[in-house]
């Protein structure tokens, strides 16, 4: 920085800048200053486009193995309250804002980002022109990358990165799984929250959750909806599950490749027909995988808290919370029913054919049966929910849980509680009556699912 960028900083609640470079796989390099941890942090490099909720990024273990680039400017306006944490322990490598902020102005805040990224051992640049990075990221697709404060050398990073693993060279589930089953009830909420949401209904149903890197909110809404849950750990034989005469099994979030879980999917495919099932992002693709589905790695995936969905079975469209880098690929399930899909029997990469169809199109797998599709991003045509036709089992690729994001996919907790008192319908919700359901705000929309 020159002399007089220096003295500019000076007036100002930034501290001394400490150099740090940004690195990708490609060579392309990144200059900023250190906002976090001091030393070297490496992962895919990968974007979130939400405007807030950085505390819940930086704490969801989804994140294992990555380095996070948040495309909103400042981040760190309102500090950092742990309560908002989905995780007692961070999980994310390194972190990439264009300007952090060391002040921040909140009565919920506990402490500043950059010292929370500090305490915590991940490395944080600041000052990189995020737009471009992104911008490279969407061009390129996502890849391997490293952050350093402590070698500023772009070949001596670039070497380091060709010999780091890669993403999916790790099993990150077994590593941010749970190590030792646990409860989690309505108890459990935290009291901190209920100045803007409503109390957990009464307890009605038992819930074994196979914690794959689960965020703490899903566990919070599994409890609002009148979920007592038993949390196991990720390769939890389907056997102890089943011996716990659970009233449904829920499938959580998680890092990395989804081929490196067969730990949890070949669980899963026991438990297909033997009890209902929900699975969300990562179980989401353990239950595809249980049912033979490949999955794909997207090129640069979907983060954010403004992802577009559309609900086929309600034709209602969704603004939803997403962090995932792989996804389902629908026609790998099994040729298209013609007469439960619109009469169509020619499959279509791109699925929001379907959308424009208005048709929910539905596939014969040979494990299980009928299943169809029920959601579909569209901003890229990909996959984002299925409904097993002839088993009791339901997910989608996003975060209803939406913290941190919206709540127009709040309804699927209720779903899952209609699934398991043995509904048909229990995925048609009208989310315009469900959206502000559990909010204090929202106490006067709040009617019972008919």
């Amino acid at each position: 920085m020159s002399q007089l960028a220096n003295e500019m900083l000076a007036h100002t609640s930034k501290p001394a800048p400490v150099p740090a470079l940004l690195v990708l796989a490609d060579g392309s390099t990144w200059p900023g200053m250190s906002c976090g941890a001091k030393g070297e942090a490496f992962g895919e490099v990968c974007f979130n486009t939400s405007l807030v909720g950085y505390v819940e990024v930086i704490t969801d273990p989804s994140y294992a193995g990555q380095i996070v680039t948040m495309t909103y400017p400042q981040i760190g306006n309102y500090g950092v309250c742990t309560d908002d944490a989905q995780r007692n322990r961070t999980a994310a490598t390194g972190m990439v804002v264009r300007d952090m902020c060391y002040t921040p102005r909140n009565w919920r805040s506990g402490e500043s980002l950059p010292a929370f990224l500090a305490r915590n051992n991940i490395v944080g640049i600041e000052g990189v022109d995020t737009r471009a990075l992104v911008r490279h990221i969407r061009e390129v697709g996502a890849q391997q990358g490293v952050i350093s404060t402590v070698d500023l050398d772009p070949e001596s990073l670039k070497q380091k990165i060709a010999a780091a693993p890669s993403l999916s060279d790790v099993n990150y589930v077994a590593k941010v799984s749970c190590e030792a089953p646990y409860e989690y009830d309505a108890s459990s909420v935290p009291a901190s929250h209920a100045f803007a949401l409503a109390a957990p209904a009464p307890e009605r149903y038992h819930v074994v959750a196979y914690d794959c890197g689960m965020k703490d909110g899903i566990l919070e809404n599994l409890a609002r909806v009148g979920c007592r849950v038993s949390v196991v750990p990720w390769d939890t034989p389907a056997e102890e599950v089943l011996a716990a005469h659970p009233d449904g099994v829920f499938l959580s979030n998680g890092p990395g490749d989804p081929d490196r879980v067969e730990g949890t999917y070949t669980q899963v495919e026991k438990l297909l027909g033997k009890v209902p099932v929900f699975g969300i992002c990562l179980g989401h693709q353990m239950i595809s995988k249980a049912c033979g589905a490949q999955i794909e790695k997207l090129k640069f995936g979907h983060r954010g808290g403004n992802q577009p969905v559309m609900n086929l079975r309600t034709h209602r469209v969704e603004i939803t919370s997403q962090n995932h880098g792989f996804g389902l690929l629908f026609d790998s399930l099994g040729p298209l029913v013609p007469e439960e899909s619109g009469g169509a029997s020619t499959p279509h990469a791109d699925l929001r054919y379907w959308v424009e169809k208005g048709v929910a199109p539905v596939v014969m797998n040979d494990r299980f049966g009928r299943i169809q599709l029920t959601h579909v991003n569209l901003n890229d045509g990909t996959a984002e929910g299925i409904a097993l036709l002839d088993v009791p089992a339901f997910s989608v690729q996003y975060h209803p849980e939406a913290q941190a994001g919206p709540t127009d996919a709040h309804y699927l907790f209720t779903a899952f509680t209609r699934l398991m008192d043995g509904r048909s319908d229990y995925l048609d919700i009208d989310i315009a009556a469900d959206r502000l359901a559990g909010w204090n705000f929202g106490a006067a929309k709040e009617a019972a699912h008919a």
